[in-house]
């Protein structure tokens, strides 16, 4: 018996337990996806798919755990132990410095400061004639900061529109550029997997290069299509920045760590160093669509000023400047700022 207009006790006790049900096998099911995607991309190939077979056996067992009152005890047991030896397994894999790696990728950035003037070796400057035809060129270059004179930031579009590779560029009085950028560390025989990133399928670089280096590779020789804009900071705060690059690098250099598609990348490193100067900077979606950013940036104010954001976005496209360039390296970074807002000489409002 129910009473009026209301609802059966057992019933909505069945209806509580379903729900409880699927809620532990929706949990199951995501750590066995976790689990497909650390074997595929960690496991050694002879024991890839062996390994394959038993964990998704084992993750079966367990979704099908909770639907089965008499088989649970015996279905829960080969999931935990499936659970204990892949989290045992993956604490076991440790980032490295010792690994042939892409020549690229192949040197870490070394830093010698006094607090003003700044010793950098292993600055890439490669002649890129095409991805796999290359001059491979390492320079030792040095900067006063009291000279640093701006910051761009650049984004490079290689997989639709709301994904781009972040690199921010600073400008010193001479006209010289040096960029940052924060990459993974591919081995010669590797390529770039965005799911791979997930699992520990990559060490983290952070590389510093000449503009005609890391931005022409991506224009001319990737085929990819960049953007630039005129970051509006201080000079104060562009030295906090800068200087924050150079302490990522020594501490990369010090403790090799893994890059996180998601979570340790080219744009969280510009996030996080952005809140050291100004704390109160929102968290956004668009930190994880990174071809939004610059939308980002602009809306908390840190692009120039005056202008909409497609205003700086038509402007800011420099793929044609920079596959039309045929001049010396040194004339590089004039040429694809033509017309940029916020650039000297350019208008303003």
């Amino acid at each position: 018996m129910t009473a009026a207009g209301g609802a059966s006790p057992v019933r909505g006790g069945l209806r509580l337990a379903g729900a409880g049900h699927l809620l532990l096998s929706t949990g199951v099911f995501v750590i066995a996806l976790f689990g497909v995607g650390a074997l595929w991309f960690q496991a050694a190939p002879l024991l890839r798919w062996p390994l394959l077979a038993l964990w998704c056996a084992a993750s079966v067992a367990g979704m099908r755990a909770p639907w089965s009152r008499r088989a649970r005890g015996l279905a829960w047991g080969p999931w935990v132990i499936a659970v204990l030896a892949l989290a045992a397994w993956w604490s076991t894999l440790r980032p490295s410095h010792d690994r042939l790696w892409a020549d690229d990728v192949a040197r870490l950035l070394q830093v010698e400061s006094d607090g003003r003037h700044v010793v950098l070796h292993n600055v890439r400057n490669f002649d890129w004639r095409s991805e796999t035809d290359y001059t491979a060129r390492w320079e030792t270059r040095e900067y006063d900061l009291e000279t640093l004179a701006s910051a761009d930031l650049i984004l490079s579009y290689w997989m639709g529109p709301h994904i781009a590779h972040t690199l921010v560029s600073f400008g010193f009085d001479d006209g010289r550029q040096l960029v940052f950028s924060l990459e993974i560390r591919k081995e010669r025989h590797e390529s770039f997997s965005a799911v791979g990133g997930f699992f520990r399928q990559y060490e983290t670089v952070l590389v510093a290069a000449d503009e005609n280096d890391i931005v022409r590779t991506r224009t001319n020789a990737r085929g990819e299509d960049v953007y630039l804009y005129r970051l509006g900071i201080g000079r104060p705060a562009l030295r906090a920045m800068f200087l924050g690059y150079l302490d990522e690098a020594e501490a990369l250099r010090g403790t090799p760590q893994f890059y996180n598609t998601l979570t340790s990348n080219c744009t969280t490193i510009v996030f996080d160093l952005a809140r050291t100067i100004a704390p109160a900077l929102p968290l956004d979606y668009r930190l994880l669509l990174s071809g939004h950013l610059a939308e980002y940036a602009g809306e908390v104010g840190g692009l120039a000023p005056g202008y909409s954001y497609a205003e700086l976005q038509r402007a800011g496209r420099i793929t044609d400047r920079a596959r039309a360039f045929e001049g010396s390296a040194d004339g590089f970074p004039r040429a694809i700022r033509t017309g940029v807002p916020g650039i000297d000489g350019e208008r303003t409002r």
